[in-house]
């Protein structure tokens, strides 16, 4: 398979044994469909140079990439809506492989100069031992909506998975929660990490010591190489950072999770595995993605206690091997990191610079305060996008189509917080996606729309014109996670 040499093979995860994962294989599936490609990530890994051919044979069939021993279903337990399950695993997906990301890449620069260990997982591969019942497989439905999420929330800043692959394979799939039959698909993603905190939890609920210590080291020295070694409450505070991190650009970005078990959060703080997800339509703290979310306890507003709640979980998982006080230190960072990383979220989102804990807070919350009074007519996505670099946009802000609405009580104290803000990289206003009228949102009937566009007439335009416009945007922004 012609590689390039930019390709690093690196397959830690596999070096822990078979305590962790179980060796499996792919499903054989009848078609192979190549639907999305993500070249820009592929070329980050050395893997862009595959025809189209040898694409589908690497995440269509799933052959071996070079030097990587096949994939494996890695074993976990978790909390779903808060009660515990130790019946859980990779049920229809595996990590197929693991190489070091290109040092050069804006999205490793800051990282050490060999590159982020990097995971090609999989969803919808096919049954392994963790199936519990489950046919193994991914709707074509739900492989769209993860490319989608995944490449708003990437042009948005927030870290996340990137959608790496989409294959249709040819099934149709009875589904209870949709039209069914319904179309199929494998699906590639792209993560620094599939390590979950119910990674740990399995060890803990087993009593397996030594695993915690290897689970430690490993996680330790591959992502989070400045906590020293044998550090459990060093290593738990840098995951409680990162995860603050991840849960602020959540709320920046107004996106519901909608599924926030401890088996859907990892070690390295990157949003993956995307579900029933949605972004705010408007600024609403009750608003829940998954219809069976019926007590809301996964709600855009709870999410920063769910994540809290989930690293408690975490930590007493490190109880086995370090003592309560230090674990509690560092669960007890999360409250001022996740603030400090919303006002740098929210910030980032208008394009201004800090100018102080105190003024940085004041535009947060007259920020929120007008989109709680603007409601529907306002919506989220389009306020960052008017005020985006600051009083720099308030020509183009008043004389658009929400211009009506910048006014009143709640619109000064906004405007004044804002005006205390200096714009950061205010070249990036030259860009002509701030000539639009309109940013692009990722509300459920335009997602609803690219998919019945497919389902009805296999027209895949609408999917595509969405994706091109949303790397327009990544490019506009100029975010880095």
């Amino acid at each position: 398979m012609p590689v390039s040499p930019d390709y690093r093979p690196e397959p830690r995860f596999f070096d822990l044994g078979a305590d962790y994962a179980d060796a499996v294989q792919a499903a054989d599936f009848p078609q192979t469909i190549l639907r999305f490609r993500n070249d820009r990530a592929a070329a980050e890994v050395g893997l862009e140079g595959l025809n189209q051919a040898e694409w589908i044979a690497a995440f269509g069939r799933f052959e071996p990439l070079p030097s990587q021993p096949g994939p494996i279903a890695m074993r976990y337990h978790g909390h779903q809506f808060r009660h515990y399950n130790p019946d859980l695993g990779d049920g229809r997906g595996f990590l197929a492989a693991q190489m070091r990301a290109q040092a050069t890449s804006d999205r490793v620069a800051s990282d050490s100069a060999q590159g982020r260990l990097l995971d090609l997982g999989t969803k919808g591969s096919g049954q392994t031992p963790w199936s519990r019942g489950g046919d193994g497989r991914l709707t074509l439905k739900g492989g769209v909506r993860e490319v989608l999420a995944a490449t708003m929330l990437e042009a948005q800043g927030v870290p996340t998975s990137r959608a790496f692959s989409l294959i249709e394979t040819g099934e149709a799939l009875e589904r209870g929660d949709e039209p069914s039959p319904t179309r199929s698909a494998v699906l590639v993603r792209l993560s620094h990490s599939h390590v979950r905190f119910g990674t740990f939890q399995r060890a803990a609920y087993l009593g397996r010591k030594d695993q915690i210590e290897a689970l430690i080291e490993h996680v330790r020295s591959l992502y989070h190489p400045n906590v020293a070694a044998g550090d459990a409450p060093g290593l738990l505070a840098a995951i409680v950072e990162a995860s603050a991190k991840l849960t602020a650009r959540w709320i920046a970005a107004g996106f519901v999770h909608g599924v926030l078990n401890t088996d859907n959060l990892n070690v390295t703080g990157e949003s993956f595995d995307y579900g029933p997800w949605r972004f705010l339509p408007e600024y609403d703290p009750a608003f829940t993605a998954a219809y069976f979310d019926q007590t809301g306890l996964y709600a855009f507003a709870r999410q920063p206690e769910t994540v809290f709640w989930n690293l408690t979980q975490l930590a007493g998982c490190l109880k086995l091997v370090a003592e309560v006080e230090p674990l509690t230190d560092a669960l007890n960072g999360f409250g001022p990191a996740y603030i400090r990383e919303l006002r740098a979220a929210f910030l980032m989102r208008l394009g201004v610079l800090s100018l102080g804990e105190a003024a940085d807070q004041r535009l947060v919350d007259t920020t929120l305060a007008l989109l709680r009074e603007g409601g529907a007519a306002l919506r989220w996505e389009p306020l960052f996008f008017d005020w985006f670099g600051g009083f720099a946009s308030s020509a183009r802000a008043l004389s658009g189509p929400r211009a009506k609405l910048y006014q009143g009580e709640a619109f000064d104290a906004f405007r004044f917080a804002l005006m205390e803000h200096e714009p950061d990289r205010i070249e990036r206003l030259e860009h002509p996606m701030f000539a639009a009228r309109e940013p692009d949102e990722m509300l459920i009937d335009e997602v609803e729309a690219i998919w019945a566009a497919i389902a009805d007439a296999d027209d895949w335009a609408p999917f595509q014109a969405k994706l091109d416009r949303l790397e327009a945007a990544r490019l506009a922004w100029g975010f880095t996670a």
